[in-house]
Formats: C-alpha cells, sequence, structure tokens
C-alpha cells in the first residue's frame, strides 16, 4: 500500500493522490468507479524519471476516497471559505455523494483508516526527510499532484498548467519558487505561484526551510500530460502528451536538487 523508492540525491517526490485501490473492508461506496474519479491519474507514471535524478519517491497506492493523505488530520481546512473535500471525503470535487444513504464513514471508521493508511504514508515520509536530511544540508520535498483542468466547484474557468505552491512563500526558500517558476516561463505552458493551490497539508506540515527542509507542491492540469476528453473518463496514458510535459518537470526537479545542494 505504501511504496518508498530509496534516493540518495537531496530530493523526495511525494506522490499521495495517484492510488485508486478501494481495500474490501471499504463499504458503502456508490461505485468503485466513481470513488476513484478524482484520482492524480497516472502522475506515479509521469514521474518515474525520478528515479534516474536518484530522487526518494513516495506515494500511496490507496485511493485518496479512503482516506485522503493529504489532508489535515484534526479536519481544519486547508482553504477557509473554498470547497473542498475532507479527509476521507464524502463528495467527489463535483459534488456528488460517493456513499450511499446513511453509509458515511463515522468516527470510529475514520480513525481505523488513520490509523491503517495515513499514519504509514506520513511515517514513511518522515523516515525519509529525516534520513536525507541527515545526509545533506537542505533537501526539497516536492509534493506531485495533478486535477481535471476544468472543475467549477473548485475553481473559475481553465486551470493553467503548472500550479506552484508554496503556501504563500513559508514554505520553501524564495530561490527555489524562482527556480521552479523561470523553467515554467521559458515552457509553452501556462503556470501560477499560489494560485487556487497553494499546497496541502504535506507542503505546510513538514516545511521547516529555516533547519533545511523545503517543501513545494506542483498541481499539474491533466491536459498538460493527457488528453482530456469531457465525457469519456478516465482518458488514457499518452504518451506524446506526456513526454512533452516531462521536458519541463525533469529540469524542475534538477533544479530542486542543485538548489538544494546549493544552500551547503
Amino acid at each position: 500500500m505504501i511504496h518508498v523508492e530509496q534516493g540518495g540525491s537531496p530530493l523526495i517526490v511525494s506522490i499521495p493522490h495517484a492510488g485508486t485501490e478501494i481495500p474490501s473492508d471499504i463499504h458503502g461506496l456508490v461505485s468503485p468507479e466513481l470513488a476513484r474519479h478524482d484520482a492524480d491519474l497516472y502522475v506515479d507514471h509521469l514521474y518515474a524519471f525520478a528515479r534516474d535524478l536518484d530522487a526518494t519517491i513516495v506515494r500511496t497506492s490507496i485511493s485518496r476516497t479512503v482516506i485522503d493523505v493529504n489532508r489535515d488530520p484534526s479536519g481544519h481546512t486547508l482553504y477557509p471559505g473554498q470547497f473542498t473535500t475532507g479527509l476521507c471525503p464524502i463528495q467527489t470535487f463535483d459534488g456528488t455523494p460517493l456513499y450511499e444513504p446513511g453509509a458515511l464513514p463515522d468516527e470510529h471508521e475514520v480513525a481505523r483508516r488513520r490509523a491503517e493508511w495515513f499514519a504509514p504514508y506520513h511515517t514513511a515520509l518522515a523516515i525519509q526527510i529525516e534520513r536525507l536530511r541527515a545526509l545533506h544540508p537542505a533537501i526539497v520535498v516536492y509534493d506531485a499532484h495533478s486535477i481535471r483542468s476544468v472543475v467549477p466547484k473548485l475553481f473559475d474557468g481553465e486551470l493553467p498548467n503548472f500550479n506552484i505552491g508554496t503556501n504563500d512563500g513559508a514554505s520553501c526558500a524564495p530561490a527555489l519558487t524562482q527556480a521552479v517558476e523561470a523553467i515554467c516561463d521559458a515552457s509553452p505552458y501556462s503556470h501560477i505561484v499560489n494560485g487556487r493551490f497553494k499546497g496541502g497539508w504535506i507542503t505546510r506540515h513538514y516545511a521547516r526551510p529555516d533547519e533545511g527542509v523545503h517543501t513545494i507542491q506542483m498541481e499539474l492540469a491533466m491536459r498538460t500530460y493527457l488528453v482530456e476528453t469531457p465525457g469519456h473518463w478516465p482518458p488514457p496514458w499518452h504518451q506524446e502528451t506526456a513526454q512533452a510535459c516531462q521536458s519541463v518537470l525533469r529540469p524542475i526537479l534538477s533544479a530542486a536538487i542543485d538548489f538544494a545542494k546549493a544552500q551547503a
């Protein structure tokens, strides 16, 4: 369920939402297909090249519908005043109910899911942060995400291709943000820094830039690496579109490593 590939460079790629597995002890869902609808499709495949950069990859194969490992476990919303899904989502990004009437996970079920899937992800991530921090003066935790390009309940219009989140500058040094943004500027893709997506709980919780742990989130609009066709979901992996996106992602991850090494 939790997969860790250890690398030696000062970069961790966290992939919390690419999972689509629904364990057999999750009951009451309207359908498995609906429960998988908001997955960050193929993001683990998209960033597979990170192994070539000697990055550490931490990911979960469990669907975010089961439990969202990028949400504050206290239940506190990360975006006050805006629609968002919770720790154990009860509706999709479109507002469609995920559970049959009367079947919502109760307090005990949420606690069980936290213990079984949420806690192990964060234990694994914390271990890798401390391991690499002991080897390097600074490290970068890069939280990799994607979302459909148009989700009216979450944002207006079409999302920019690259959405860089640093919790309004609090999660990393400005030099890292500037390096990532410069690569986006030189690409044919649109981008924004701290727009609708400023970084989730992983980006905010693990950030200790004064202690050498810099965190940054990248939320990709899915059209950046897939061919989104309304009414046909999920889209298949599209190699040509993905490769064009990877031609920008690779230098972004390389820049993150260079930034970390420069902090010595």
